[in-house]
């Protein structure tokens, strides 16, 4: 292979990336690819009261069909680094394994896409383009990267055709499973008031945390038994505080987080009326308030000539046989499915955001196969 994707996955490695910085990851991506004749654009966006965001796009060629390739470059932290067997941001290869924070969750991806379109750019020139959205916030609050970079290439006129996300989707085998949708996601925060008072003298005070656990019971209560396409939603409590360190003492008021991952039978306004009566009806006449993050849509690729093509990419290039799948997090395929058909597609995710986090050389190598069957399957077929 012309170009070593293990390389390049050592080199992305070695940028201390962790969001919000960039770290140099981008500067390096950029350069690698420019080198290539990659058009090189490189946009920062800000949102007031969070960090400014470093965010890259690179392209080669002109019209249709134009496949892109999106992904991002920030990483979790990594921790204490004193409990790795091997330093996080060394890209130290042992044992046919190359460890780092983002081997696999997706720096690794970045690398295997980037080995096989620079290989393939080597023996031919696509009829269309090739594209490359790289972001330095999916780690983040996600409101100055994907989001805004679609927005300004659609105002500079790029029109993708399809996409694919470098989230290591495979489970035990590169290739096993790919996302072609993923349910919607909204989080809350519940605040319950009471009165604060001695707990030997209940009468004189009124404690909101009856109230509260009983409006989780009420929340965690089935939404649906999932679709067609999706399994079923779940509500998940993910805290419940009153920040009392005493015993004596009722608290004055009680918080519960929570957030539910949907499918497409809801939408976020329908769930909101729900969960909200649900509340209700559970809090009696204790007074409460709630709270929204901002949501996200379930979203689904339909089966068609794109997935298809995948599907039989990966079979020719791995002998894996692909399991299409909905399930899991969330990922920012849900931003792009507004501007093009998308799937995930990536490194087998055991280790991502762990200590040690890893990937063995050998699946590098045959995810960077995988996509360079796809680049010749695509562009002879759109």
């Amino acid at each position: 292979m012309s170009f070593d994707p293990v390389e390049i996955a050592q080199a992305l490695i070695r940028c201390r990336s962790v969001t919000p910085a960039e770290g140099g990851a981008l500067d390096y991506l950029g350069e690698l690819l420019a080198r290539a004749g990659f058009e090189i654009h490189r946009q920062k966006f800000s949102t007031p009261g969070f960090p400014e965001i470093d965010n890259l796009f690179a392209k080669i060629g002109d019209g249709k069909p134009h496949l892109v390739f999106a992904g991002h470059t920030d990483v979790v932290p990594p921790g204490k680094e004193a409990n790795w067997t091997e330093p996080p941001f060394v890209g130290v290869l042992k044992e046919g394994k190359l460890y780092g924070r983002g081997a696999v969750d997706m720096k690794g991806a970045i690398a295997a896409f980037a080995a096989a379109a620079l290989d393939y750019l080597g023996e031919k020139q696509p009829k269309g383009t090739i594209s490359f959205l790289i972001t330095g916030d999916e780690e983040g609050p996600a409101v100055d990267g994907t989001v805004k970079l679609l927005s300004w290439a659609k105002a500079r006129g790029e029109k993708f055709s399809h996409a694919i996300v470098g989230e290591p989707t495979s489970v035990k085998r590169v290739g096993d499973t790919i996302k072609i949708g993923r349910r919607g996601s909204l989080s809350g925060t519940v605040t319950v008031f009471g009165k604060q008072g001695h707990v030997a003298y209940p009468d004189r005070a009124h404690n909101p945390m009856p109230a509260l656990l009983a409006m989780c019971g009420a929340l965690t209560k089935p939404y649906d038994k999932g679709s067609k396409d999706f399994q079923p939603s779940n509500l998940e409590i993910v805290s419940v505080e009153a920040g009392n360190a005493a015993f004596n003492i009722i608290p004055a008021q009680a918080t519960a987080r929570f957030n539910i991952r949907f499918n497409d039978k809801h939408t976020p306004s329908r769930l909101k009326k729900e969960i909200e009566k649900r509340l209700k009806k559970a809090a009696k006449r204790t007074r409460f308030r709630i709270d929204w993050e901002p949501a996200s849509d379930s979203y689904l690729t339909k089966r068609g000539p794109f997935v298809d093509l995948v599907v039989k990419a990966i079979a020719e290039a791995s002998g894996v046989k692909t399991e299409i799948s909905t399930s899991g997090g969330t990922s920012d395929a849900r931003f792009i499915k507004d501007y093009c058909p998308v799937i995930d597609l990536g490194l087998v995710g055991t280790t991502m955001h762990q200590v040690d986090e890893n990937t063995p050389v050998a699946d590098l190598q045959k995810l960077t196969k995988v996509y360079r069957t796809i680049l010749e399957r695509y562009f002879a077929s759109f």
